[in-house]
């Protein structure tokens, strides 16, 4: 099964799209090995530029690029950019409604290895909160370059999230991304899941096994997270009566709050959020990870069972 890394599909895209935006522009925080934007500043090394350790000030340039008809990509690690630029974000680019696109790279517990500071699993919620910004998270090999291709096209401050990690080809290659509407990857009537970013492949493990005891899931894969998708969410549990979310954030912010926030108001029914449980992450391998913290396909299926042995309309084994 065909393998890459987000941050790769990421640094060939910019290259792609460098020929058909000539008014675009792509600056990096030095971390352009890590975002892979470095392979944009070598084929284009006029329109490339290398702001330094100063996420703030590379982030008021891309606003200063955009009002002046430029399209900026920024890129730097996913919490970074929420937080550390936060003001930036917020008052210079989103209080502006500037035409500057944010790569959040390394997110959720992807970058492993650097631990519980450079892990983000807040940067959705942050984000979300903040007027006028649209947030995608891909999902496949697929999605990244369509999100990528849709930021561009979109007229407006956008920030997109990406994984460290290598992902596989779920979506054919065909697929359109419509900023606003999420994808119905399966139908199901028996529990909604709901997913957003990476562990769609996940979810996807679950579904099958799931099917295998008699439970259809239907899933839908929130490529934009916000401006959220209320109708197909609404529409989807109205059949199935119940919802599992799935994200590798906290559970505090990002889809499972959307998703909550919605059926609410709306429809109530029983719900489990999966991610992190407000807290932070560590230092350890990257699947263990995602275990330890329940992003895994068993903890899927676990929570979908329970949610039906609740609700009394399935006898689970």
């Amino acid at each position: 099964m065909e393998q890459k890394a987000m941050r790769a599909v990421f640094g060939e895209e910019l290259v792609l799209l460098g020929a058909e935006y000539p008014q675009m522009v792509v600056l990096d925080s030095d971390t352009s090995s890590s975002t892979q934007t470095r392979l944009f500043g070598q084929a284009y090394p006029d329109r490339f530029f290398n702001c330094g350790i100063a996420e703030g000030n590379m982030l008021g340039i891309a606003g200063g690029m955009a009002a002046s008809g430029l399209i900026p990509v920024a890129a730097a690690f996913a919490f970074l950019v929420a937080l550390r630029a936060g003001d930036d974000v917020r008052s210079l680019i989103a209080h502006n409604h500037l035409n500057v696109k944010m790569a959040g790279c390394y997110c959720g517990l992807s970058d492993f290895a650097d631990g519980s500071s450079h892990q983000s699993v807040e940067d959705m919620g942050v984000l979300r909160s903040i007027p006028g910004i649209t947030i995608l998270s891909p999902s496949d090999i697929t999605s990244t370059k369509e999100a990528i291709k849709a930021m561009m096209e979109y007229e407006g401050p956008v920030y997109i999230r990406l994984s460290r990690q290598e992902v596989s080809r779920i979506y054919p290659e065909d697929l359109r991304i419509e900023i606003g509407k999420a994808q119905r990857v399966r139908e199901g009537k028996d529990v909604t899941i709901a997913v957003t970013g990476a562990p769609l492949a996940a979810v996807l493990n679950a579904a099958d096994i799931l099917k295998g005891e008699g439970i259809e899931a239907e899933i839908l894969d929130y490529i934009t997270v916000k401006p959220f998708d209320r109708n197909t969410l609404l529409e989807s549990v109205a059949k199935t009566g119940l919802l599992v979310t799935v994200e590798e954030h906290s559970i505090c912010g990002g889809l499972g709050s959307s998703a909550a926030e919605t059926l609410g108001e709306v429809f109530p029914v029983a719900i489990k959020r999966i991610g992190m449980e407000d807290c932070f992450g560590e230092s350890g391998p990257y699947a263990l990870l995602l275990e330890k913290y329940g992003i895994s396909t068993d903890n899927i299926v676990k929570q979908a069972k329970r949610l039906l042995k609740m609700k009394g309309e399935k006898t689970i084994s």
